[in-house]
């Protein structure tokens, strides 16, 4: 057996968040929200940013940074304003806080309501 044959595939992305942060990303960009290279060079700045701060880089977190750049770029090209992640942020953890563990996280339509500007 070589030494990749005993390896068990590892799902790409470790939570649901995760795969969503990276959907929306792309979807965006798809729209035409920001440039690829926009996109990289935000990443690549939150990225750096972590480091200098601690981050240790071992992959962990690199979802996290994914947010982060993505809560950055679309504020940065207006589509979504700071205030308003604010009171995303906060809906999302009164949410979390009242889901019973193993249950999907839902927002509740006033919690929904107003949080985003239109997307081009």
């Amino acid at each position: 057996m070589s030494e990749f044959e005993d390896r068990a595939p590892r799902p790409v992305f470790s939570a649901p968040w995760e795969a969503q942060a990276f959907a929306m990303a792309v979807a965006l960009h798809a729209r035409g929200a920001f440039t690829w290279r926009e996109w990289a060079d935000t990443l690549a700045a939150v990225i750096a940013e972590a480091v200098a701060h601690g981050d240790p880089d071992r992959g962990d977190t690199y979802y996290e940074h994914w947010l982060t750049a993505l809560e950055r770029i679309v504020t940065r090209q207006g589509l979504v304003s700071a205030d308003v992640l604010v009171t995303r942020r906060s809906a999302w953890d009164h949410a979390a806080r009242r889901t019973p563990h193993g249950q999907p996280i839902e927002l509740t339509a006033e919690e929904r309501q107003g949080c985003f500007a239109d997307v081009r």
